[in-house]
């Protein structure tokens, strides 16, 4: 039976639904008393409907840092694939800089992490037979990803680098997966629709398509700033 039936435009869906149920509990539903009862215990800790949907939360990240990979390596103009991360990372700054109280040096949100690992993986292809500078450039790299703090930071970065690696090795990448990331074998659960993976596109196509999935983040994020204010 044939696994792998899953295609990039699926995997996209999946990461944006994770990341909206983890972003509305964080933002939105933190604080309603419904979400913070006990379900049930597990190993002595409280398990609620906020937990579990953080926990859901948390597929988002990999399959993220996972198609950034993908993008990567299929892209036939990696200049605009890194302009285009610039152009929203930008642009999401300004609703992220609403949910978090203002702008702030330390602390940006995840496509600037998306990012630095795009241009982290043009540095490996660039410098490819000169591993010594590879490794000085991404030691550099992981210092300045700690030290300004954007979302996931730099396990984000350094998954995101391992990931290209590892890219012939599943279980690798989701064994790096649960070590780095937080929360740890929960995130580690993402590798489960990635080893369902295809390697077709999918459905999303074209430049509307493509866009519309760029413009879904800082729409999202825009969008729960407002629906907070009013619960």
């Amino acid at each position: 039976m044939n696994h792998r039936i899953l295609s990039g435009s699926a995997l996209k869906l999946i990461a944006m639904v994770s990341m909206v149920v983890d972003h509305s509990a964080l933002f939105l539903l933190k604080n309603q008393l419904v979400l913070s009862q006990s379900l049930f215990s597990w190993h002595g800790r409280e398990i609620t409907w906020y937990y579990l949907m953080r926990c859901f939360g948390r597929l988002a990240f990999p399959i993220f840092a996972f198609l950034i990979v993908e993008g990567f390596i299929h892209t036939h103009d990696r200049l605009k694939y890194g302009r285009n991360l610039l152009i929203f990372a930008l642009i999401s700054e300004i609703p992220w800089a609403l949910l978090h109280n203002g702008f702030h040096i330390f602390g940006h949100n995840v496509i600037f992490t998306l990012l630095w690992g795009f241009l982290g993986l043009c540095a490996v292809d660039r410098f490819r037979d000169d591993w010594r500078r590879i490794g000085l450039i991404l030691i550099a790299m992981l210092g300045v990803a700690f030290v300004f703090r954007a979302d996931y930071s730099g396990p984000g970065f350094a998954l995101i680098i391992l990931l290209y690696v590892l890219r012939r090795h599943l279980a690798l990448q989701a064994l790096v997966g649960c070590c780095i990331l937080p929360m740890k074998w929960v995130a580690g659960l993402a590798f489960i629709p990635i080893g369902m993976y295809n390697g077709e596109r999918g459905f999303i196509r074209g430049q509307v398509g493509k866009y519309l999935f760029y413009i879904f983040y800082p729409a999202h994020l825009l969008l729960l700033y407002f629906l907070q204010g009013n619960l």
